[in-house]
């Protein structure tokens, strides 16, 4: 299994991330990403302490770990600049937290992160057409998460990505040991997202791909 939205206690999370990796190879992960939320007051220290202990877990633990970085509340035409200073600090995974309808998220944060050719637009709430459409064209995939809250809005997601060529990954948006993916809880997800199992894999392949163009 594949998940590239997890969060540690460097953010809202509840494990450590040394903990939150072994518990997801346990659970039979492949692939994680650590991916806590950040704004400008912090991407210095929490993009460089994640980086520094990805290898070291993905090499003792025998799981490939990526470091990672969710843009979170950040003002819409500052997300580009967010992005810049992620990826040179060492993200190689770029999630905006985009506009879920459990939460409110700035208005046209979800344009601006496309715009800005995030890797991730996790739980986009009602994303219009044109921004699903931009979103193809950029090559930003879309998330359907499995988290509460969040999750209200992903048989929209679905309906739209599938409308505009827009590439879907399935993500947990993990903050606690109950939120790993499981069988059970990627079983509860697609059918309320009205997706199938061959979709799951289509998502999870393009996980892969995502993680391929950028060289992890």
């Amino acid at each position: 299994m594949i998940d590239l939205h997890t969060h540690s206690l460097f953010s809202d999370g509840e494990l450590l991330p040394s903990e939150l990796v072994y518990r997801a190879k346990v659970k039979g992960y492949e692939i994680v990403a650590l991916t806590d939320h950040a704004d400008f007051s912090n991407f210095d220290f929490v993009i460089p302490r994640i980086k520094n202990i990805t290898n070291d877990l993905s090499n003792f633990y025998n799981i490939v770990v990526i470091p990672g970085v969710e843009i979170t509340y950040v003002p819409p035409k500052l997300i580009s600049k967010a992005v810049k200073i992620s990826r040179k600090l060492g993200a190689k995974i770029v999630i905006v937290h985009g506009e879920t309808v459990a939460e409110t998220v700035p208005k046209l944060t979800n344009h601006y992160a496309i715009l800005a050719e995030v890797d991730i637009l996790a739980h986009p709430g009602y994303l219009s057409i044109e921004d699903a459409k931009l979103a193809a064209k950029k090559n930003v995939f879309l998330e359907i998460t499995t988290r509460k809250g969040h999750n209200t809005t992903n048989k929209h997601v679905a309906r739209i990505a599938k409308l505009s060529g827009a590439k879907l990954v399935f993500n947990t948006d993990t903050h606690g040991l109950d939120d790993l993916m499981n069988k059970d809880i990627i079983n509860k997800t697609l059918k309320k997202s009205n997706l199938t199992q061959k979709d799951f894999f289509d998502m999870q392949n393009n996980a892969r791909q995502l993680i391929s163009k950028l060289g992890g």
